[in-house]
């Protein structure tokens, strides 16, 4: 029977860990999978707030990439062996919240968030890449295609945010300072704790 031909041999998730900078390693995808996990808890409280909404497609179209994000970092912290923050649940009402909130005060406000952070998680993945390369390129080759990827998906959703008049936001210099003030300091907190 050709069935019996096929190897049940179990694959490794894991990669190769020789060689590589550990505690780099360990900062770039616990923050990473913070971000994702926040990014995703961001659109959760946007969709119930707008979900039905004309602009709810859009928000569903970039949420829908954000859980492609999450799964992907899900696989890399099994592979690369690396432990989530113990900030997990904050960020999942912090998330919540500020994606809620920020519907609250219409697609202007929700694209305003938008805006602030996937402008702050794309530059934040820039600092990731000159550190990777800056590493080893060639060592890194697979993470740094998949951040520079996610880093192109984020500048586009920064972009769909602002052709949806996020700058006509109420307060919108003022909501997007609060917002990425904020971003800033749970990258410094995700990347540690």
């Amino acid at each position: 029977a050709p069935a019996a031909a096929v190897s049940l041999r179990r694959c490794s998730t894991r990669v190769t860990l020789e060689g590589v900078n550990r505690s780099v390693i360990d900062r770039i995808i616990r923050v990473d999978h913070a971000g994702e996990y926040g990014a995703n808890r961001i659109y959760a409280g946007q969709m119930a707030v707008l979900g039905r909404s004309s602009v709810g497609p859009i928000i569903q179209q970039m949420w829908n990439q954000e859980k492609d994000h999450l799964k992907k970092f899900n696989e890399l912290m099994v592979a690369y062996r690396v432990r989530p923050t113990v900030l997990l649940p904050f960020w999942n009402v912090a998330g919540f919240v500020l994606g809620a909130g920020s519907a609250l005060l219409g697609r202007k406000g929700a694209m305003a968030c938008t805006v602030a952070v996937e402008e702050s998680i794309s530059d934040h993945y820039n600092s990731q890449i000159r550190t990777l390369m800056e590493e080893d390129p060639e060592k890194y080759k697979e993470l740094l295609q998949i951040i520079k990827q996610f880093r192109d998906d984020e500048r586009e959703h920064h972009d769909i945010g602002l052709e949806h008049d996020a700058e006509a936001a109420p307060a919108y210099s003022v909501l997007k300072t609060a917002i990425q003030l904020g971003c800033k300091a749970a990258i410094f907190l995700s990347e540690r704790i």
